[in-house]
């Protein structure tokens, strides 16, 4: 007596698009410009040796890469400073930011996810993946979520056989 089973699987069935954050991962290189080392005994920034140090340094070494400026010391570092930085490297950095590295992949995963298109979900079940090999910020999952709430049916979070509900539409 032969019994056959159909396995049926229901997660590919079930209507559910999966998106993965991973997928807006920036690949580039990521920087920490860190402006101490241009303090004057580790307290101050002066204005003379700073532009020195601007017009000096090879900002070519940044080509490409992603740049999150900083002061690693409690110093007076008077706001032009970070912007003359900024200007220095945005003809050759991808991204330029003011903080540290979560605030520069928070940025990197931001405009990504910027240049989704909400209607490419509309009156879909959406399950935002939530584990995997990238650190995704915490922010790229609020953006996403505020992104997709106005037009989906709803979101979950997790994998599709494990989801926790986000957002349901009513209808």
């Amino acid at each position: 007596m032969e019994i056959q089973e159909n396995i049926i699987n229901k997660v590919a069935s079930s209507g559910l698009i999966t998106l993965n954050l991973e997928d807006f991962y920036h690949k580039g290189e990521r920087v920490v410009y860190d402006i101490v080392d241009n303090l004057f005994h580790g307290l101050m920034l002066r204005e003379k040796d700073f532009r020195a140090f601007i017009k000096d340094h090879d900002w070519a070494q940044y080509q490409d890469k992603n740049v999150a400026i900083t002061c690693s010391a409690d110093a007076i570092v008077p706001t032009w400073a970070y912007m003359l930085l900024a200007n220095k490297l945005q003809p050759y950095a991808n991204e330029v930011v003011f903080g540290g590295l979560d605030t520069l992949e928070a940025v990197l995963f931001t405009k990504a996810l910027s240049k989704v298109n909400p209607q490419d979900y509309a009156n879909e079940r959406v399950v935002v993946k939530g584990c995997g090999d990238i650190d995704v910020p915490v922010s790229a999952y609020v953006e996403i979520t505020n992104l997709l709430t106005p037009v989906v049916k709803s979101i979950m979070f997790g994998e599709p056989c494990s989801t926790v509900p986000v957002y349901k539409r009513k209808d």
